[in-house]
């Protein structure tokens, strides 16, 4: 059980829009961040998803590149799904070229950068367009990781968040400041990853 106490010394809160940070080294920040996704549709709420890093589908034509992984299964589920009217609206979209420096990628640093600002840009418009109850932002902590977006511009986009709305942010470095900004904050810590066996990731689990 948690050890953590109640703070009675607020008042008590009964609806208020979250900023959710999933973080950690370990396996389930994503997988979480989409669980959430499906919850808040269920319960009737308009969700964006903004992937960052991660590629979007190659144009017609074209083979995927070096670096560059399919697109996870939970989003072709969301694009895909058919809704009723009791559920939320789900859109998504990405605004990465694929990993950074890893696993075969050979684009140019800048390439990597520019998708990177592009989507802070578009965050920005979606955070304040009063059309989503929830953003997902996934990965856009691994984009400040990976020098692509800075701190600033993580806390600026949490402090331009309008009262009513859901904001959850992934990644893996747990930063100071970007903790105290957040209201809900869980680390997914590694005990072990078949990664480190030389088994790649498995479709339908890891994406």
């Amino acid at each position: 059980m948690p050890t953590k106490k109640v703070n009675k010394n607020k008042p008590v809160v009964a609806k208020k829009g979250l900023v959710i940070c999933y973080i950690g080294d370990g396996k389930g920040k994503t997988s979480a961040a989409m669980g959430l996704v499906s919850r808040a549709s269920g319960a009737g709420m308009n969700v964006f998803v903004l992937q960052f890093v991660k590629a979007r589908v190659p144009q017609e034509g074209k083979k995927r590149q070096s670096g560059e992984w399919p697109l996870s299964s939970e989003i072709e589920f969301f694009n895909n799904a058919k809704t009723s009217g009791r559920l939320g609206k789900i859109e998504t979209a990405q605004v990465g070229v694929g990993f950074v420096g890893i696993l075969g990628d050979r684009k140019e640093r800048d390439q990597h950068i520019r998708e990177a600002v592009k989507g802070l840009e578009l965050a920005r418009k979606l955070i304040v367009s009063n059309n989503w109850q929830v953003i997902v932002l996934d990965e856009i902590l691994s984009a400040v990781e990976l020098n692509l977006l800075a701190e600033q511009d993580i806390l600026d986009l949490i402090a331009l968040k309008p009262a009513d709305v859901h904001l959850v942010i992934t990644g893996h470095e747990k930063r100071p400041k970007i903790v105290k900004a957040c209201d809900l904050v869980t680390e997914m810590k590694m005990i072990k990853h078949p990664y480190y066996e030389n088994i790649l990731a498995q479709r339908g689990i890891d994406y």
